[in-house]
């Protein structure tokens, strides 16, 4: 079966920025709010093609399977194995509705050392042949995640070889592996590597404010990825579509903010959706740091309800859209 390309070209036609893929925070209710904002594409956390292939995964993994009704979400694997990522990404297409499969070859975790991320770049070659077998076997776009590379900089070469292996698109962060986030991204560097290939390049690194993110979209790349800077940000990418020109108000962010909490908690079970909150809530209201301790204590909806209207003393934080029925029990999530 040969990839049909397309997903990403008609994505591009239009103005925005893309969600990055980010363990722990690019889940499902993260990834509804982007897309609602206006992300061009989400990307799931990343996957390990092992677990679905020869682990205990199935399509109810929690960080693969989509939200009802969800499009337009990449799934990301990671692997160092021609025939368990070809098979891996088969199962991505079939259990998860994946509009496109990235291959992961940027994370400098030492954890997945030897087993994919960042350290495909010591060894290029072999990712071209990942990057070849997982297009040979799905009907969709199949693209790389990388970084300038390894221990010195060698993504021009790398993503030329990734293009050739037939790579639809490559998203480039613009530090080595060694650096991980230390320092600044050199998107002199990502520009460098968008004008050396014709497939489209995504910029990554360092997005964290709209006056970046504008910056880096005359840079010469397709797209820009926002990572960190859409954490308590959603509005970030209707402002990179052009459909936003304002900053939202405390009373719009406790509004989101409280139907983010709401989203986890129906994903999760109220327990430990809340948990996970306590590191986006603050996010929420980056410019008011005095409101963090009482928004990390925050374990069940009444208590997010409660912060957020006593905070911002309007009221409004208690009208969300998604609010749970009268006597709603929160299911625990499937593990």
């Amino acid at each position: 079966m040969t990839a049909a390309p397309g997903f990403y070209a008609r994505r591009l036609s239009r103005p925005g920025a893309v969600l990055a893929p980010m363990a722990g925070y690019s889940d499902a209710p993260m990834r509804r709010l982007a897309a609602e904002q206006g992300a061009l594409w989400t990307v799931s956390e990343m996957i390990s093609a092992r677990g679905l292939v020869l682990g205990n995964e199935g399509p109810d993994l929690t960080i693969g399977r989509p939200y009802a009704g969800e499009e337009g979400r990449v799934v990301q694997l990671y692997g160092a194995e021609a025939d368990i990522l070809a098979e891996g990404s088969r199962r991505a297409l079939s259990w998860f509705g994946a509009a496109a499969i990235d291959l992961n070859m940027g994370c400098p975790v030492p954890k997945i050392k030897g087993k994919g991320g960042a350290c495909l770049l010591l060894t290029p070659e072999v990712a071209y042949t990942l990057v070849s077998a997982m297009r040979e076997v799905v009907p969709v776009d199949v693209s790389a995640k990388i970084r300038l590379g390894y221990d010195r900089v060698r993504a021009i070469e790398v993503a030329q070889g990734l293009e050739a292996a037939g790579a639809s698109l490559i998203t480039v962060h613009g530090r080595t592996s060694v650096q991980r986030y230390t320092g600044h991204a050199d998107w002199d560097a990502i520009a460098g590597v968008a004008a050396a290939v014709s497939v489209p390049v995504v910029g990554s690194g360092d997005v964290t404010d709209l006056p970046t993110l504008k910056a880096r979209q005359r840079s010469g790349v397709a797209a820009v990825m926002v990572g960190r800077g859409a954490v308590g940000n959603p509005w970030l990418f209707a402002q990179a579509a052009g459909t936003l020109d304002t900053d939202p108000t405390d009373a719009q962010r406790a509004h989101t903010a409280l139907r983010h909490a709401e989203l986890n908690a129906e994903w999760y079970g109220e327990r430990r959706g809340l948990l996970q909150m306590r590191k986006v809530l603050p996010g929420y209201f980056a410019h008011r740091p005095e409101w963090r301790e009482a928004l990390v204590r925050c374990s069940t909806l009444g208590e997010v309800r409660l912060a957020l209207d006593h905070l911002t003393a309007t009221g409004t934080a208690g009208e969300s859209r998604v609010s749970p029925r009268p006597g709603t029990r929160y299911a625990e999530s499937r593990p």
